[in-house]
């Protein structure tokens, strides 16, 4: 990013003067223009690459000191140099100074002091614009590690740090990576502000060292964006250990410093990034693996009866959570439970299997549905006293349709018949509390009717209430699709967000 020599703007309306202190610096290598008046030297500045401005304090149309005032209001990262023909004393010399000026100089003005003065104010000058430059890049790195490490997944980490990139160096970008599936995509940006987005594309590892390496490429091999013409591309690449891919940020060269500071260091973030995000899905894929063990492997088929099921692990959490269900046929009667052990964690998930095994074993002794919780109260209190957990049970009679319910602070089940809804209410106080229950609701569940069991996560949301997912959920299921498992997909659909928040579960029963 360094330039070629510096341009200098000499602002006087002595022809002879101005004709000497051009000569002076074009012979010491600098790019000299000129300007007669005030009004033309801000107009010149405003458009001209002008990096040093040499400013007469006496002008025709402003004084020197206005002008310098102006153009630093505009442009507080331009030096100026005042130069006088005339006497000056201390006063003007001050005020030249606090007005802006940079250094003053008057007659008689050596040739030597005018070109080491420019020197001196434009080395500070393009020491503090790389400094700046550094800690606007350095702050832009900061803003986008964050949003990759707050990234659901890896593309919408790939896009955080094309984004990223291309807002830092204000420019197009690319970062490519490997899939944790083996697809190799890149995530591109055409420039700062802009949307970025996942395409496909391909690059060859071979060869590339651990740690991180910088190399100037032909932009036609990275033909990802169009990238400026008559430049190359600077491309870092990022590996953490011999078993993982190399990722690439590619920007273009003309945008770099000397060393490439940032650009190492976004790269060694990205792949800092991903190496989480791998870890994260890799413990995410084994803790849903492991909860799904947990659950019934399969759903029991029962003459009169239609049953579905979906479980949906929550999106973004790595830890598993505590929401289950049960469906056995026990002595000619289906048991079905749902409940929901509080809190996402590997222990979360052990407790939720306890008292599944738990329910299910105080069923075989025969106990009705209100003794079962009972019971299960009591195991709770005495060996997991600090648990606390939802949970409905119901008996049901497939040929008569009779049903036995018993709720612990579960929410209502939807029983839809004819197109109406309406929610099953046994309000009773959660697992883990000692506290009185009342006794089981008895019904019948007519032919044709559809019981809709679920948890909080298919209703709860930040923005609304769960009386308005209650509304949301009765609305859906006053429709019942002849296929209970395109009903439960619709459930999800309708009612769960694309990102899921929490576990969701549902069982739906369908009496024929």
């Amino acid at each position: 990013m360094e330039g070629g020599p510096a341009t200098v703007l000499v602002v006087d309306d002595s022809r002879t003067k101005r004709y000497l202190l051009v000569s002076w610096l074009s012979r010491a290598g600098f790019t000299v223009l000129e300007a007669e008046t005030g009004g033309e030297a801000l107009a010149r500045v405003g458009v001209d690459p002008i990096d040093l401005v040499v400013l007469d304090v006496r002008l025709p149309d402003l004084s020197g000191f206005e002008v310098c005032e102006r153009i630093k209001a505009a442009h507080p990262a331009m030096p100026v140099i005042h130069v006088s023909a005339h006497a000056v004393d201390v006063v003007d010399r001050a005020q030249g100074l606090t007005r802006g000026a940079d250094a003053y100089l008057a007659e008689p003005i050596e040739p030597e002091e005018l070109v080491a003065t420019a020197h001196a104010v434009l080395r500070y000058y393009r020491a503090r614009q790389r400094a700046e430059l550094l800690a606007e890049r350095l702050l832009g790195l900061a803003d986008t590690t964050v949003a990759m490490h707050s990234a659901p997944n890896l593309a919408r980490l790939l896009e955080a740090a094309a984004a990223g990139a291309a807002q830092i160096f204000k420019s197009p970008a690319a970062v490519v990576a490997e899939t944790f599936d083996g697809d190799c995509v890149a995530g591109i940006a055409a420039g700062p502000g802009g949307t970025a987005t996942i395409v496909p594309w391909l690059v060859d590892d071979s060869g590339v060292p651990i740690g991180t390496t910088v190399r100037r490429d032909d932009p036609a091999g990275w033909g990802l964006v169009d990238w400026p013409a008559g430049d190359t591309v600077t491309v870092a690449a990022a590996r953490l250990r011999e078993d993982r891919p190399p990722l690439y940020v590619v920007v273009p060269t003309a945008t770099q410093t000397a060393r490439t500071p940032v650009l190492v260091q976004l790269a060694q973030a990205v792949a800092s990034a991903v190496e989480a995000q791998r870890s994260f899905d890799e413990e995410h894929r084994i803790a849903v693996t492991l909860q799904r063990s947990l659950l019934p492997r399969r759903i029991p088929e029962i003459n009169g009866l239609d049953l579905a099921v979906r479980y949906e692990p929550a999106s973004a959490q790595t830890e598993v959570g505590g929401d289950f269900y049960e469906l056995v046929m026990l002595d000619g009667h289906l048991l079905l439970a749902i409940g929901d052990v509080a809190g996402h964690s590997l222990h979360a998930a052990t407790v939720m299997a306890e008292l599944r095994h738990a329910v299910r074993a105080y069923a075989v002794e025969g106990h009705q549905p209100g003794e079962i919780l009972e019971r299960v109260n009591e195991l709770m209190r005495t060996l997991l006293p600090t648990e606390l957990a939802t949970i409905c049970v119901l008996l049901l009679h497939p040929p008569t349709g009779r049903v036995r319910l018993a709720s612990a602070g579960h929410l209502p089940p939807a029983l839809s018949l004819d197109g109406k809804v309406e929610f099953v209410q046994h309000s009773a106080p959660l697992l883990g509390v000692r506290a009185r229950r009342p006794p089981d609701l008895e019904f019948v569940l007519p032919a044709g009717a559809t019981l809709v069991f679920y948890t909080d996560g298919l209703i709860e949301r930040r923005d609304t209430t769960i009386d308005d997912g209650l509304a949301a959920l009765a609305a859906a299921a006053g429709r019942i699709d002849d296929d209970l498992d395109r009903f439960c997909d619709r459930l999800l659909v309708e009612l769960a967000p694309p990102e899921i928040q929490d576990d969701v579960a549902v069982v739906a029963l369908r009496r024929r």
